[in-house]
């Protein structure tokens, strides 16, 4: 669901006053005044850095601080009748 127009888009007041912040608030939207701003943001086991770029505006935090891990399965390894 979305946020309706007449309130605005959300964000910490905090991450408008430095340069490069350290943040667990994935839920804020980058505004045009982040743009070139450097943000660490959480992804519930370390710090991503990543930097707003004009093509961001409008998009919350979270979405460019992946929580999730590609699964890595362990290949099979298969010995040769001649190694055995």
């Amino acid at each position: 669901m979305s946020r309706s127009l007449w309130k605005g888009p959300f964000a910490e007041i905090y991450l408008q006053k430095k340069n490069r912040i350290q943040t667990q608030s994935r839920r804020s939207v980058i505004l045009p005044q982040y743009v070139g701003k450097e943000f660490q943001i959480y992804n519930g086991k370390h710090y991503l850095l990543v930097k707003a770029t004009q093509d961001m505006i409008g998009h919350k935090l979270g979405e460019f601080a992946t929580t999730r891990r590609k699964p890595n399965h362990k290949k099979k390894v298969r010995m040769r009748k001649s190694q055995k």
